[in-house]
């Protein structure tokens, strides 16, 4: 049986979604002009203003923004309210430069809440779930979206953050929780761990997982799945638009609904910045139409994926959002070829190893060098040198299938690559380019 937080929007006609983004719109372009010095001359140099935002159809008039809109802004640039209507801030786990941070009023929190409550709910949940927030609180936006979401549903909320994975476990036995929540990396970390602490799927109580924060594979979600005997859900969600639950899986993990009466899609070319057809790949542009006081018009995501309207099994009516094959900033371009780590973790997960890689990109004498560190798996690590050699040589050709140049293997023993309770530290760029 399909759940649903709030069924007269989620399962709404297009027609009315379409109605309801631009009324919005119209509403927030008005709101950043009056409010946003900075957008406003942004939308001046390039000779648009309030009144030519008539519906959903004008948007691709508005101008972009983007991460470095955000660092020349800091701290408040973007601001649209006044500091007294503002109740919480959240932050970027960035590591360079300064991090971004965004403000709520609190009708921006209960929305946000209300996404993340859709998304639970999504995943099976109801108020008689135990749901086990592992994202990290504080600052990050993962524990606190999650934990407001599981209060709107009524379920009993474990408030864990990350780290003291054996405690994590304890909890999730000793209190019965039934729904995960935290990175998708940090997920695979604690089924190992409760493999090697001699649990199966049927000694776990968990159902669902919520995992997101950072990319991860088909493959990966099938190997949570097994490891946890759990349904592993996707949620996304940026700090910049409010966090996650923007958009989430629902029972057909195909894809990930956008909350379009929240946030409007749009997917571009990178380059030209060009407004592409449905279900062309692209990079992906949000605007949020009801965000008061960090109000993000035509932001530029960075993360390259698809947007399709084709109907979907579970009753709801909001576009969906494949899994983000890469970042257009992030994918690595080595010898001239696109290489995005998702595609590497495939070919990783499809050869039996765990989700325990890193990749390691170098220049040696003005060329390029692709080195994958994986580890093998307690039962593949042995003395047997020729075993292992052929392991490398079948995992460099398969890669070299995948990706089209030639990459060097290096397989590493069992707990080699140090664990994540965050985002997994996927790629090393040694280059200086």
């Amino acid at each position: 049986m399909e759940h649903y937080y709030q069924p007269e929007i989620e399962c709404a006609p297009y027609e009315e979604i379409r109605k309801i983004q631009s009324e919005k719109l119209i509403k927030q372009v008005k709101h950043v002009w009056d409010n946003v010095p900075y957008y406003r001359k942004k939308m001046e140099e390039k000779g648009v203003t309030p009144d030519d935002i008539k519906s959903v159809d004008d948007l691709h008039k508005l101008p972009f923004l983007s991460k470095a809109d955000l660092r020349e802004t800091y701290p408040d640039g973007l601001l649209a309210v006044p500091k007294d209507d503002v109740v919480r801030i959240h932050s970027t786990s960035g590591t360079t430069g300064k991090r971004v941070v965004a403000y709520y009023t609190q009708n921006d929190i209960d929305l946000w809440e209300d996404c993340c409550a859709r998304a639970i709910m999504a995943a099976g949940g109801t108020n008689e779930d135990v749901v086990q927030v592992s994202y990290g609180y504080g600052l990050f936006t993962g524990g606190a979206g999650l934990h407001g979401g599981s209060h709107k549903v009524g379920s009993l909320t474990i408030p864990m953050s990350s780290g003291n994975t054996d405690r994590q476990i304890m909890f999730i036995k000793d209190l019965n929780a039934t729904i995960l929540c935290c990175t998708p990396s940090y997920a695979a970390y604690l089924g190992e761990r409760m493999q090697e602490m001699g649990y199966g799927p049927d000694d776990i109580p968990l159902k669902a997982g919520i995992f997101g924060a950072e990319a991860w594979s088909e493959e990966m979600r099938q190997s949570i799945q097994k490891t946890m005997g759990i349904k592993a859900f996707d949620i996304y969600g940026l700090t910049e638009l409010s966090g996650p639950g923007v958009a989430f899986e629902c029972s057909a993990q195909h894809g990930m609904h956008i909350n379009e009466d929240h946030f409007i899609a749009e997917i571009i070319d990178p380059d030209t910045g060009e407004v592409l057809p449905e279900g062309e790949q692209g990079e992906l542009v949000f605007t949020a139409i009801d965000k008061e006081a960090f109000p993000m018009i035509r932001y530029r995501t960075k993360d390259i994926c698809r947007l399709s309207r084709e109907k979907c099994s579970c009753g709801r009516t909001h576009v969906r959002m494949a899994k983000p094959m890469g970042r257009s900033d992030d994918m690595l371009i080595i010898r001239g070829v696109n290489v995005f780590p998702s595609e590497i973790e495939t070919v990783l997960l499809n050869n039996g190893y765990a989700a325990n890689y890193q990749i390691v990109v170098d220049r040696v004498n003005n060329t390029d060098t692709l080195d994958v560190q994986v580890e093998m798996t307690p039962e593949m690590f042995n003395d047997n040198v020729g075993e292992v050699e052929e392991r490398q040589k079948k995992l460099m050709a398969d890669l070299k299938s995948m990706l089209g140049i030639k990459a060097k293997v290096s397989l590493l023993a069992p707990k080699s690559i140090a664990r994540s309770e965050g985002k997994a530290v996927r790629v090393i760029d040694k280059r200086k380019i």
